[in-house]
């Protein structure tokens, strides 16, 4: 992985084109809409945006959790790429060292809603699976677990037992930053409700091994119906930290005011 944010950011669009599967390989950005399900598709696009980044362009990876088989990957593109930073948190399965499924999340308004919205394909247009059906699951059945537990946990609105000690909470879109179990099991029953990855979230797609990974989820009663979260694990299937995102541009802005209220300890 670290290789290919290597090649891309040095704009070579044939080494990066290499860690990715001929067939099947599905490449999808759910922020803007953009599907790409083929290596031709993808190779077509970075052959159009590649040549137009200059020397101060930078793709980076800041976390990766995983194994040889899925992993979550969190990245971040300068400005310069897209004309807007994107902080991703993205979702990965792979087929003999070659990628074959890659799912970006990331939050609008953090780049841009009026940049983002010149990129964003109409919402007809946008896809109603991205490639998981095909790839299956590889993720390890200690994660698996996990994220049942998780999912299963966020839609009651109790959390309870799940965080290790010294945990943290990271969500993305709200600029939020929770820390310790009580704290994090005390959000979590206020905010469940209009959190998109709570009440009525269902599981999309899980990667990763027994030490972490990640899952994205669906909400279909939201109006942010879709998005992901990282996991870290201990050696007993606690969580050490979670971090998700979706995208904030789909709400406004007293919605989200609304929700960053719940932030409040009380």
């Amino acid at each position: 992985m670290t290789s290919l944010f290597r090649d891309k950011t040095s704009r070579s669009l044939d080494r990066s084109m290499e860690y990715f599967a001929r067939d099947p390989m599905f490449y999808t950005d759910s922020t803007l809409g953009w599907y790409m399900p083929t290596w031709n598709a993808l190779k077509a696009v970075w052959d159009q945006y590649m040549p137009t980044w200059p020397d101060t362009a930078r793709s980076y990876p800041t976390r990766i959790i995983g194994d040889e088989r899925s992993a979550i990957v969190l990245f971040t593109d300068t400005p310069e790429l897209f004309g807007g930073e994107v902080r991703a948190i993205t979702a990965l399965d792979f087929s003999d060292g070659l990628i074959t499924r890659w799912v970006d999340y990331w939050d609008g308004r953090h780049f841009g809603i009026d940049a983002m919205n010149q990129l964003r394909v109409p919402e007809a247009e946008f896809p109603q699976t991205f490639g998981e059906d095909v790839v299956g699951d590889q993720s390890s059945p200690v994660l698996k677990t996990a994220v049942d537990r998780l999912n299963s946990a966020l839609n009651r609105g109790d959390t309870t037992g799940l965080f290790t000690s010294d945990a943290t909470f990271e969500d993305l879109a709200l600029r939020t930053t929770i820390v310790g179990p009580l704290a994090i099991d005390a959000y979590i029953k206020r905010s469940y409700t209009r959190l998109p990855y709570g009440r009525g979230a269902t599981i999309r797609h899980t990667v990763g091994s027994p030490q972490g990974g990640g899952y994205e989820w669906i909400n279909k009663g939201m109006a942010v119906g879709q998005g992901i979260s990282a996991i870290e694990l201990d050696e007993h299937q606690r969580i050490s930290r979670l971090t998700v995102t979706w995208d904030g541009s789909r709400l406004d802005d007293t919605t989200l005011t609304a929700m960053l209220a719940d932030t409040i300890e009380r």
